[in-house]
């Protein structure tokens, strides 16, 4: 039997293989998991042979995928090509592009990242892909990534790095509340919840707490921060300092964070993308972005380590009046 497979069918496959789970790839194409249950059961229906081997913990190809595989990888790389090739006879910096980050970089540098975009090139439409999983840049998913490590995939490039500060934070009305002293267990913390709660900060929070039990969990970024915005306990979140203030409800705590709990970014592009003028002109700007965000960061600690120097006593001339005494150097 034979059976001609439709690119949007190919795309299914390749979602499905490359999550590893169908419930991943319906978040993925944002569709529901039993249409694309069924359109994976026609696909092996046509063909004759199964695609995938259902497994307690997400599926995995037979050979016959193994074998679809890179035809199919092969055809959305055509189709990402097609679409950069449109792209080029259109205005130069305008159109969609498209970005994939993690719930807090999205939240906090990216949104408001969008104004600075909107107001200096308006043709250029943004668009976030929020997701703890990695989208694939090959596969045409997303235009630019931001990522915590750089890559080493040879037809992607890091454009560029930084280290961005953090700091953990809560309500006005709940740090009153804390005790005049306090530490890590005195704090009610609000982490990832489900699948998520391996991420950070979980891990090094319960590497510091004896029998660490968060007091909220989600597996919602926005409901996290809207928790921690409600007094129900404190949050690891990003110190933006440059141009992005931290909302006023919410102070920063008194406490030294572990250094395993901080937020390198790297932006990430496909090597093809990033000669797409509206891609480029993308990354330009973030990259201002993570100067600024460098330039802040080494005035802050300029101010930690300059010393005050103190005024010296004029007499009635105007002129410096000494005591005496020789200052240290």
């Amino acid at each position: 039997m034979t059976v001609d497979l439709e690119w949007d069918d190919l795309r299914i496959f390749l979602a499905v293989a490359d999550a590893g789970s169908l419930s991943g790839a319906a978040r993925r194409l944002k569709a529901s998991q039993p249409t694309l249950s069924r359109r994976i059961a026609e696909m092996e229906y046509g063909l004759g042979e199964p695609l995938f081997v259902r497994k307690n913990r997400g599926i995995t190809l037979t050979k016959t995928g193994l074998k679809l595989l890179p035809a199919a990888q092969g055809m959305a790389q055509w189709a990402t090509e097609a679409h950069r090739s449109l792209d080029a006879k259109n205005s130069p910096v305008s159109g969609r592009v498209r970005i994939t980050a993690a719930p807090a970089f999205a939240l906090y540098f990216l949104a408001p990242f969008a104004e600075t975009l909107k107001r200096k090139h308006p043709q250029i439409t943004l668009e976030v892909l929020v997701s703890t999983e990695r989208l694939n840049l090959s596969l045409g998913e997303a235009d630019i990534a931001l990522r915590k490590q750089p890559s080493d995939d040879p037809d992607l490039i890091t454009v560029d790095e930084v280290i961005v500060p953090i700091g953990a934070y809560a309500s006005r009305d709940y740090a009153r509340r804390l005790p005049a002293k306090y530490d890590f267990r005195d704090i009610d913390w609000i982490t990832w919840a489900g699948a998520h709660e391996i991420m950070s900060p979980y891990p090094e929070l319960a590497a510091r707490i004896p029998d660490f039990r968060p007091a909220f969990m989600s597996d919602d970024y926005s409901v996290q921060v809207a928790a921690c915005r409600a007094g129900v306990g404190a949050m690891i979140l990003l110190k933006t300092s440059h141009r992005l203030k931290r909302p006023g409800e919410l102070v920063e705590l008194k406490l030294e964070l572990p250094a395993s709990l901080r937020a390198p970014q790297a932006i990430i592009c496909h090597k093809r993308m990033a000669e797409l003028p509206k891609v480029r002109t993308v990354v330009d700007l973030l990259r201002q972005e993570f100067a600024d965000l460098r330039k802040s960061q080494g005035a802050q600690k300029l101010r930690m380590v300059t010393p005050t120097i103190p005024r010296l006593a004029k007499d009635k001339n105007g002129s410096p009046k000494h005591s005496g005494q020789r200052h240290k150097e």
